[in-house]
């Protein structure tokens, strides 16, 4: 499998693992459950929750095309071009978030929360080797890697499965597209979580969501039963 190039550089990490001290990160495959753990940790425990996703949007505009090169050229094409006439293979190595384009702003929107509180990130945004650096303790980092299968599940379970595919002139190709192009990301993210030794959690068949939210709070070393605290009144 052809690899992505070099990825947008963070400098700085060591300064910033610290600064970035009580963050704790989720990456992962598509459809592995990242939001729904996520958001139950943030909840039960008290943290700032910042989904990645959600940010893709105001990043798209914040991000010069010099920046980022693919993002542009992803911008100007129609739902067919990105979907249904290209391959698998040059749609994932050409996909600006799976290059880590924008990494930079997720860092930026970090360093503005407030520093004192613990904030849960997630997204497959979230590279193992761009993350890596910044992670002040190994333990504050996993990547869910789902099987195919789990991931097919998953997308049927959400009624999500047609979204993208249905907006294309050939939605079953597009959708064929999309599922082997998400295969062959996933992969490349177990490769990559191997080769920077973060923890990973691979997922092959049917979890309840409170087992698999009590093994990610175990690897974060969070509290199964968190003293109760004030809120801080800080919305994300």
């Amino acid at each position: 499998m052809t690899q992505p190039s070099q990825h947008e550089a963070i400098p700085d990490s060591g300064s910033l693992s610290s600064r970035l001290r009580n963050v704790y990160w989720i990456g992962g495959g598509s459809g592995a459950g990242k939001s729904t753990i996520a958001r139950r940790l943030a909840t039960k425990h008290g943290l700032q929750l910042y989904s990645t996703d959600e940010a893709m949007a105001d990043h798209s505009r914040r991000c010069p095309p010099e920046a980022c090169p693919l993002l542009t050229e992803f911008k100007k094409m129609s739902m067919d071009e990105r979907w249904a006439d290209r391959s698998p293979q040059t749609m994932f190595e050409t996909f600006h978030w799976f290059r880590g384009e924008g990494f930079c702003l997720i860092v930026e929107d970090l360093l503005k929360l407030e520093p004192n509180e613990g904030v849960i990130v997630e997204g497959f945004r979230l590279l193992p080797q761009l993350v890596r650096p910044l992670l002040h303790d190994s333990s504050r980092g996993v990547w869910l890697i789902p099987t195919p299968e789990f991931r097919l599940a998953a997308f049927e379970s959400r009624g999500s499965l047609w979204s993208i595919a249905e907006k294309t002139s050939n939605p079953e190709r597009a959708l064929s597209n999309h599922l082997e192009r998400e295969r062959l990301f996933t992969a490349y993210l177990q490769d990559m979580a191997e080769e920077a030794g973060v923890p990973v959690i691979n997922l092959d068949g049917p979890l309840a969501e409170s087992v698999l939210e009590s093994r990610v709070a175990t690897q974060f070393g969070l509290q199964s039963e968190p003293e109760p605290r004030p809120s801080s009144g800080l919305k994300m």
